[in-house]
């Protein structure tokens, strides 16, 4: 679940015509039939430009703000870096974040991350435990898990790939800190890599897309529009590559939510998204975020909807 947002989403249930919703987001994320990927794209796209044709066609539904706790960072840790060169490829040039949510250490300092850190609109906590599966895997063990598949096979395509951290410091980083290490780093594209908590019966993943807003230290007017075609090419391929249908209960069956109350996308300045592989609270969906395969597909999911981004 988001690591800035204290309050579960709502539990209300959306009927789930899966072939429909499944065919709207493959549809809409250029590519979803297969094809290879040139690396002919720029760097990114310019900040400030408008959504492109592959924004979905039914309007995201917008999740209810959470709370406004919020805390002071840590002592600020160097990000996790590749070591050794880097393969060319596609994505040569290109500089990824991946941001593993939450950190498996935030429970033993739960005094720190409750502290207050501003994210440009109000103040929030610093950061979460996170959720886990009845049986007790965490989510911010699978969100490591998977982000260092999805770097392997970023770095296999030529990228240049940073994880906010990478099991490398006692707890956090905050939710200000994370948005700072891609906006340093000026990111082509951050991906922060999460699994929800939600009811029993709440299933499939989403992908959370910055609102516009303005205010404080928060501008995100030249990122919403590269941000949503990122966001929607890896709604339509991570459908491809894992089977599993958007949620029933975010975003009205589109796998797409905008939100305005969450730091990591508030505070950046480079393309960014949250991605929701699941909710753990689910058997079902437990079932696939707890097996080594399934999350194998997610990060091939991801990484296919981030080389469709850069290659348009």
């Amino acid at each position: 679940m988001p690591y800035d947002d204290s309050v579960s989403p709502t539990p209300h249930r959306r009927p789930l015509f899966v072939a429909a919703a499944l065919a709207a987001v493959c549809l809409s994320a250029a590519g979803c039939g297969g094809g290879g990927d040139s690396g002919g794209a720029q760097a990114r796209p310019r900040q400030g430009s408008s959504a492109t044709s592959v924004a979905p066609s039914v309007s995201p539904s917008k999740g209810a703000p959470a709370p406004g706790k919020a805390s002071a960072s840590p002592p600020s840790a160097s990000p996790s870096k590749p070591t050794g060169g880097r393969a060319s490829g596609p994505l040569s040039g290109k500089t990824v974040v991946i941001d593993p949510g939450h950190n498996p250490n935030n429970r033993l300092h739960t005094r720190e991350i409750s502290r207050q850190v501003d994210i440009g609109t109000t103040h929030k906590e610093c950061d979460t435990t996170g959720t886990s599966t009845d049986s007790g895997y965490a989510e911010a063990q699978f969100t490591l898990d998977v982000s260092h598949r999805l770097r392997a096979l970023l770095r296999a395509q030529g990228a240049k790939v940073i994880l906010t951290y990478d099991n490398d410091r006692p707890y956090g980083p905050c939710v200000d800190e994370r948005a700072r290490i891609g906006n340093n780093a000026e990111a082509d594209a951050v991906v922060s890599v999460h699994a929800d908590g939600s009811a029993v019966g709440n299933r499939g993943f989403h992908v959370i897309l910055p609102a516009l807003v303005r205010g404080g230290a928060a501008d995100t007017s030249k990122i919403v529009g590269p941000s949503r075609d990122l966001g929607t090419r890896i709604a339509g391929l991570f459908v491809r590559a894992t089977g599993s249908a958007p949620s029933n209960y975010v975003g009205g069956n589109t796998g797409l939510d905008t939100r305005s109350d969450l730091g990591g996308l508030n505070l950046s300045t480079v393309p960014k998204v949250f991605i929701e592989c699941g909710n753990m609270r689910d058997p079902k969906d437990a079932a696939l975020l707890t097996s080594a395969g399934w999350r194998q597909k997610a990060a091939q999911g991801i990484a296919d909807g981030i080389s469709s981004y850069f290659n348009g």
